[in-house]
């Protein structure tokens, strides 16, 4: 094993379980009896009218079926080999879409759409064209409007490739996660090299500017010397944006999870090992790091964006377009106004038997408060930016703006009193972070675990 750097031991220190931020506040601490569908609505409604004419809106389609289960997937989804399930699903999602086009009153302007899953690739290529038809039937598209959808190299058909390509969408994402044979056993995820080198093969052919590689650090069975082989053969590739995610495990959320044990994972030491092996390796291949857990190449435009301070993150990732409104559609889908948070119902035959009723499938979520919305910025600038700032104005919002100095004196950031910056050391800690500023949490901390451990 080799020797313990300074990064290790920080690495150590600031291994406690975190949230990832993907929304502040973060759903555990969702006020949720205090929200309900009249609430949503109207933060819907004050959102577009203040924003779709000028910048337009973000689309989200959860598309849930995959035809076999990944032991590792944290995500909403339901395993079947019966694409009699396509049509039905595909009737409700626009159906759920045509309730929010007669709230919002007004032609929206679709400037982000990202089919995610699942596996939207389970579905064929003309029922995503009727989806896609479906819901930009009733809007209108932005100039600089980007689609992209989510899929499995092992059923990437040259179909789904040009229909999609035809219909506006320009960005591609393979989950990829390991080429390793063991590891892809016991994660139940398999794609050989050289699947995947045909779909990015044809993608390219076909037009596609931006591809996108899922790969995952800290799972069961991985090593230093497998994931420096699936590097390589990463590069050999080189796609546009990599996410080189952490391996979330919450075996009490996601039973899946439960088919391999702790002893099976690589322990906090060699999966900080794994992170800086594989981050050091993207470095040496011409990549750059953005934000957390991404990283992209000069020309790309996601590296442009950070470069200009563009770079936004919501509830599907990095992106190099800030849109206010996001409307998520489909079973478990998010959706986030600015005002508030909203998730549709988890489980399949209810979201179906909603929208028969023709409800929103709405069941839970947020309304921020005038302090989450600060906060909330905060962590965004902070994710996205590296950087933050407070005035006279929202320095009160944090009571325990002292624990950033434990942070400063590691070298993670540079603090003073009006501004924090995030050191190139700190951008492996920004999760850490973003907890210290996190009201909501310190207020009532939690007495068991509900996220993922940082490292």
């Amino acid at each position: 094993m080799s020797a313990k750097t300074p990064y290790d031991e920080l690495a150590t220190k600031y291994n406690v379980a975190v949230p990832r931020y993907t929304s502040y506040p973060t759903m555990p601490y969702w006020d949720v009896p205090l929200f309900n569908k009249e609430v949503w609505i109207r933060s819907v409604k004050r959102s577009f009218e203040e924003s779709n004419e000028a910048e337009g809106i973000s689309l989200y389609i959860h598309l849930p079926f995959c035809e076999s289960g990944c032991t590792y997937c944290g995500c909403n989804t339901r395993i079947t080999k019966n694409h009699r399930v396509e049509q039905p699903y595909i009737n409700a999602v626009l159906k759920e879409w045509d309730m929010y086009l007669k709230l919002l009153g007004d032609i929206p302007v679709i400037r982000e759409l990202h089919l995610g899953g699942g596996t939207p690739t389970f579905f064929t290529a003309e029922n995503l064209r009727l989806l896609i038809g479906g819901l930009l039937k009733g809007a209108k598209i932005h100039p600089q409007a980007e689609f992209s959808f989510e899929a499995h190299p092992g059923n990437t058909t040259v179909d789904h490739l040009e229909v999609l390509y035809g219909l506006g969408f320009r960005r591609l994402s393979l989950g990829i996660q390991d080429f390793d044979p063991r590891v892809q056993l016991i994660i139940n995820r398999h794609q050989s090299f050289e699947q995947v080198k045909v779909v990015t093969q044809q993608a390219r052919r076909i037009g596609y500017t931006s591809i996108n590689f899922d790969l995952i650090y800290g799972l069961p069975l991985q090593t230093t010397h497998e994931l420096i082989t699936t590097l390589y053969q990463v590069a050999e590739l080189r796609p546009e944006r990599i996410a080189f995610y952490s391996y979330a495990h919450v075996p009490w959320l996601k039973a899946g999870q439960r088919k391999f044990t702790e002893m099976d994972l690589p322990d906090a030491h060699a999966k900080s090992r794994l992170y800086a092996t594989g981050r050091n390796l993207l470095k040496s291949f011409g990549y750059e790091e953005i934000g957390m857990d991404h990283f992209a190449l000069p020309a790309d435009a996601l590296f442009k964006a950070e470069s200009t301070g563009k770079l936004h993150r919501n509830f599907m990732g990095y992106t190099q377009q800030h849109t206010q409104l996001l409307i998520g559609l489909g079973v478990s889908s998010i959706s986030d106004s600015w005002y508030a948070f909203a998730q549709n119902v988890k489980v399949l035959e209810d979201y179906l038997q909603l929208i028969k009723q023709g409800e929103l499938p709405v069941f839970k979520g947020h309304l921020l408060t005038d302090e989450d919305l600060i906060i909330r910025q905060h962590i965004l600038d902070i994710m996205c930016k590296g950087y933050t700032c407070w005035n006279q104005h929202s320095a009160g919002v944090f009571k325990g703006i002292e624990r950033l100095q434990a942070l400063a004196d590691d070298g993670l950031i540079e603090l003073d009193t009006r501004e924090l910056k995030v050191t190139s050391l700190g951008k492996r800690f920004l999760r850490n972070i973003c907890m210290c500023l996190d009201a909501r949490l310190w207020q009532n901390k939690p007495t068991s675990q509900l996220f993922s451990m940082a490292i």
